[in-house]
């Protein structure tokens, strides 16, 4: 499949919140085509909105990281991929008994009830924010607690154990070797494990001591299975909203005409978010390997091929989003595929919009005057081989 214009994925972006430059020649032209990944193999990348959705709903491309074909977009991950990932790396019927038993507790409703504590949380942080003054680094002070809190609360972990489980959340995602990822697989294994164990013998009220009662007690999951379930929950509940709310701050401070439109509209707030979703695009890579042959975007992937889903530049398909590099928060923009689509779509989404609805206005209206502390250009940001975000982003007022 590869051709004189294969393009390498992923490249790092230039702006934290654009796609990679090398990315542009894709855009609206060559919906799926041959990409390079760090090992030499290629792959069929794909750009276009209306391709990348009809795949994720295709049950002929597999999510299976056990596969032998399944591709791995950096050399840390694919060297410490042999252990199974539960719902994010399964494929049904067994993702499908582990979405189920995990609905109930991210519905729109249960998310509603949630609100009032996400509120008391975001309130709490501001004010200690506003104690100790000017400047800060609003990653550590604001956007990385919020989603972190939330998330102890909602499985029942001690938010005192933050700092741990924070740490190798970082590992796991950014390595920088495999054997870091491996450790910090490790190290949260043995963390849940003792935790599941403390749980049994003194059951609370959190999601993983409802997995317990329900579950594990009545043999639904092994021992073994809800670690890894707990340890998929923990890490990706607070790592992608503590990047959104970073990420999403630089930006509208950024877009100041934008956040202008925010403050003035409390209605704007929901297509505030999802626009920001799309603009952003953290998420930026889902991988699938193809079990069958699959006719799209006027290729063929056959059986046995990488497909990665380049969801910074499908948010930005000109077919769907007119002037898509422009952030607009009025525009319509529920369509988009930062939550992924078909049966993998993020299982977390109603508890991040919900997140990202509070913290982002609460933040503009208790710190009016919130400015960088520092050139733009200066605030480091990662790598495109992980979850996009900021590393710091130091802030006064």
């Amino acid at each position: 499949m590869a051709d004189a214009e294969t393009v390498s994925f992923p490249q790092n972006r230039t702006c934290p919140y654009d796609p990679p430059t090398g990315y542009r020649e894709h855009r609206g032209q060559r919906p799926v085509s041959p990409a390079r990944l760090f090992d030499g193999r290629t792959v069929w990348l794909v750009t276009g909105h209306a391709e990348a959705r009809s795949l994720l709903v295709d049950q002929r491309l597999s999510s299976d990281r056990e596969n032998p074909a399944f591709p791995f977009i950096a050399e840390r991950v694919a060297s410490s991929s042999l252990r199974r990932v539960e719902l994010i790396g399964v494929d049904d019927p067994e993702h499908n008994v582990q979405r189920r038993m995990l609905i109930p507790s991210f519905t729109v409703r249960r998310t509603a009830a949630l609100r009032p504590q996400i509120q008391k949380t975001v309130d709490r942080l501001l004010d200690a924010m506003v104690e100790q003054g000017p400047p800060t680094d609003l990653v550590d002070a604001f956007a990385l607690p919020v989603p972190s809190m939330v998330i102890c609360a909602l499985l029942g972990v001690p938010y005192e154990d933050h700092e741990f489980f924070e740490a190798q959340s970082r590992k796991l995602l950014r390595g920088p070797a495999a054997a870091d990822i491996e450790a910090a697989r490790d190290e949260l294994d043995n963390y849940f494990g003792a935790l599941i164990e403390q749980k049994r013998a003194a059951p609370g009220e959190g999601l993983l001591d409802e997995l317990i009662v329900k579950q594990l007690e009545t043999g639904g999951v092994d021992h073994e299975e809800l670690v890894r379930l707990a340890q998929i929950l923990l890490v990706a509940g607070h790592e992608t909203t503590a990047n959104m709310i970073s990420l999403g701050t630089l930006t509208l401070l950024q877009h100041p005409g934008q956040l202008a439109r925010m403050r003035e509209s409390e209605e704007l707030m929901g297509p505030a978010v999802e626009e920001l979703l799309r603009f952003l695009s953290i998420a930026d890579g889902i991988a699938r390997v193809a079990v069958e042959d699959i006719e799209v975007g006027g290729v063929t992937i056959r059986a046995g091929d990488g497909v990665i889903l380049s969801t910074s530049v499908i948010n930005r398909d000109e077919s769907v989003y007119p002037s898509p590099d422009e952030l607009d928060l009025g525009r319509n923009a529920r369509n988009h595929v930062a939550f992924g689509f078909g049966v993998h779509q993020c299982l977390g989404q109603n508890l991040a919009r919900a997140e990202l609805e509070i913290a982002l206005p609460a933040l503009f209206d208790r710190l009016p005057g919130l400015r960088l502390a520092v050139p733009a250009e200066e605030i480091p940001f990662k790598p495109g081989d992980t979850i996009q975000g900021l590393l710091e982003l130091p802030v006064t007022w």
